[in-house]
């Protein structure tokens, strides 16, 4: 009987763990998403706030807009897009004028998105932003004046020189429940996939209930001897830190409390979303990662709230000598579970997103009025007629993309105390790390601290300028190593605690010496990496094979990615993943002028499986080329004979 009792009670708790993960699971997700994927086309400005953005001083569209309207919304449109290879919209659902300004472009919302629906289409809403039209907000709602965000000299927030456009607090308990009335309309009438929250960069503010949350976030969270440390009476009488205030705990403590703040407010809206319908996906718009943790937003935190985020920066390509990606995001991303969400214009940000992200595409065009281009408003431009290729490789070769998990050998943690905390070195030496295995073709993926107790997936962890842990980020480091685990480390190690206190010592100074191993700086990160991994990495590559060596005569040994002698053109980045009998190897070449020739890889194979065929395949092939291959010391080698903007190699194994 105290058994039963006990393995009931675990059982409980093991299904509330569960219940408090928001990101849903692949299985638990519509099945639409997996089998097609995403490919968005978007329109999510209602009417009356195109009116006011497009230079009226006022709400009231014209006779000739209203028409144009209607023919942006009619079934013409959707057969257009169709013909595109698109079968997601984004659309609108409200703003932020008031449910009386907007209530008519709503129903045509619902409308639109029936349409939608009959034609095959799947849709999401714009359910709300950041901040909204105060003037006829506060017309409908006077205490809404109650819900700005002040800044430190009392004044409203606006949004950049928008100031028709005021900041909310998204934690206002009026406003919550103000806006869980437009989510409802969005899933229950609009019947939607997908609930888009926009503008998740704003933190709290020094308006009053940004104050009290703040209050009891330090009462919650610290002791009356730590609240006394930063130089307060009580909890109680906290203020959010001024440029300037000297107290280092005092902004540590609102620093964390604005990156909380922000999550909390997606996920209570994502609990919401799912009472009322639980596959609902969700979505918000904090941006994509940069070379830190940029207050207030972790992405840590915000992306266990949901299934997919904004990235709406032009990132892609290789100029001056650099490479730009948007692979860090999409790693992050895709290991919490999310897609994301990006302006697809070219082949390669196509490519980029097909080798990375998690079952999308990206955004594939804007369509306003009755017109299609690839970017919202005046920066639009016609489609690249490039793409097509891509949208129907990606559409139809779903085979390659869906269902497949990503195969790393490294982890690199993103520690949000050292990040958020520390010196401006240690966020550098993780983004200098990140970026050196991305182009150097890596098999790796971005970690959090909430992921340190699941890194046996992992064979190494790299551990770059994150001076500043917690006593359970290192107890999870210890059990990593004590299971088999290796360290890759520069920078201090554990010397402070999580508010970037000393610790009288380091703290992970004793693991043993085998187990770690330190280099100077991130220019000699691969080479420690290599020697993690017993120089046997998941991929090897070669550019160019000399014209006397075969297939055969290529031959594990020497460094870890690739030959010094014969270094793969800087800009080709590559994703390894598998799925079933089959690991795919993607290749992207950032330089589009500049074609890899005569790749070698070398791939490890699981231990006792056997290669049956090596294929390729891309965008621009009639059919799949078969490679000629041996398979040899636990590696299958194969050349791939080149690399234009993207192939996948497709290893199948019994």
């Amino acid at each position: 009987m105290r058994k039963f009792v006990i393995t009931l009670l675990l059982s409980m708790l093991v299904g509330i763990a569960q219940a408090d993960k928001l990101t849903l699971p692949k299985a638990k997700r519509a099945k639409w998403l997996a089998r097609e994927g995403l490919v968005m086309a978007g329109s999510w400005e209602p009417l009356p706030f195109r009116v006011r953005r497009d230079g009226s001083p006022g709400f009231i569209p014209t006779d000739e807009q209203k028409a144009a309207y209607r023919r942006e919304h009619s079934r013409q449109m959707i057969d257009r897009l169709k013909q595109l290879g698109v079968n997601f919209i984004m659309m609108h659902c409200y703003k932020g004028g008031g449910l009386e300004m907007e209530k008519q472009s709503m129903a045509e919302a619902a409308d639109f998105a029936r349409r939608c629906h009959e034609a095959g289409l799947h849709v999401g809403v714009y359910a709300y932003s950041g901040a909204f039209l105060w003037e006829p907000l506060f017309k409908e709602i006077p205490q809404a004046k109650n819900w700005v965000l002040l800044d430190e000299n009392g004044k409203p927030k606006t949004y950049g020189r928008t100031d028709y456009r005021y900041y909310w607090n998204r934690n206002h308990q009026q406003a919550l429940e103000f806006y869980k009335k437009i989510v409802r309309f969005a899933v229950d009438d609009i019947q939607t996939d997908l609930v888009h929250l926009d503008n998740y960069e704003r933190g709290p503010g020094y308006d009053s209930g940004s104050i009290e949350q703040f209050r009891r976030y330090l009462a919650k969270t610290f002791t009356p001897s730590q609240i006394e440390q930063m130089g307060l009476a009580g909890a109680d009488t906290a203020m959010p830190p001024k440029k300037g205030d000297a107290n280092a705990f005092l902004r540590r403590a609102w620093q964390d409390f604005s990156c909380q703040w922000l999550a909390d407010s997606y996920h209570e809206m994502g609990r919401y979303a799912r009472s009322l319908r639980g596959d609902v996906l969700m979505e918000c718009n904090p941006g994509g990662l940069r070379s830190r943790i940029h207050l207030p937003v972790d992405h840590a935190r915000v992306l266990e709230g949901g299934e997919a985020i904004w990235n709406e920066g032009f990132i892609g390509g290789f100029e001056n000598g650099r490479l730009h990606t948007g692979i860090p995001t999409y790693k992050l991303a895709r290991r919490m579970g999310n897609m994301v969400f990006r302006y697809v214009q070219t082949p390669m940000q196509m490519a980029e997103a097909m080798a990375f992200n998690l079952d999308c595409l990206g955004c594939l065009c804007w369509f306003e009025y009755d017109k299609i281009s690839n970017y919202p408003g005046r920066h639009g431009k016609p489609l690249d007629p490039d793409t097509a290729p891509f949208v129907r490789f990606y559409r139809t070769r779903r085979e390659l993309f869906s269902d497949t998990e990503v195969v790393a050998d490294v982890a690199v943690l993103r520690s949000f105390p050292s990040q958020m905390f520390g010196p401006a070195e240690f966020a550098a030496a993780t983004s200098r790390c990140i970026d050196k295995l991305i182009a150097h073709r890596a098999c790796f993926q971005i970690v959090c601290d909430q992921h340190l107790s699941d890194l046996n997936r992992y064979r190494t962890l790299v551990l770059a300028g994150c001076g500043a842990m917690s006593n359970e980020q290192i107890a999870n480091v210890r059990r990593y190593v004590e299971s088999g685990g290796r360290l890759c480390v520069t920078g201090p190690l554990a010397t402070h605690n999580e508010w970037m206190f000393p610790r009288e010592k380091p703290a992970l100074d004793d693991l043993p010496a085998n187990r770690v191993i330190r280099f100077e700086s991130p220019g000699y990160l691969l080479d420690a990496v290599g020697r993690a991994l017993d120089r046997q990495p998941s991929l090897r590559f070669r550019a160019k094979a000399k014209p006397q060596e075969t297939v055969a005569k290529v031959v594990p040994g020497g460094p870890l990615y690739s030959d010094r002698n014969q270094e793969p053109s800087l800009g080709l980045c590559v994703e390894l993943t598998r799925c079933d009998n089959r690991q795919l190897v993607h290749l992207v070449n950032y330089r589009n002028n500049d074609p890899v020739t005569e790749l070698a890889v070398d791939a490890r194979i699981p231990e006792g499986r056997k290669v049956k065929s090596v294929m390729l395949a891309g965008p621009n092939h009639k059919q799949d080329i078969e490679l000629p291959y041996i398979q040899k010391d636990g590696y299958v080698k194969y050349v791939v004979p080149r690399v234009g903007i993207y192939e996948v190699a497709i290893v199948s194994m019994e």
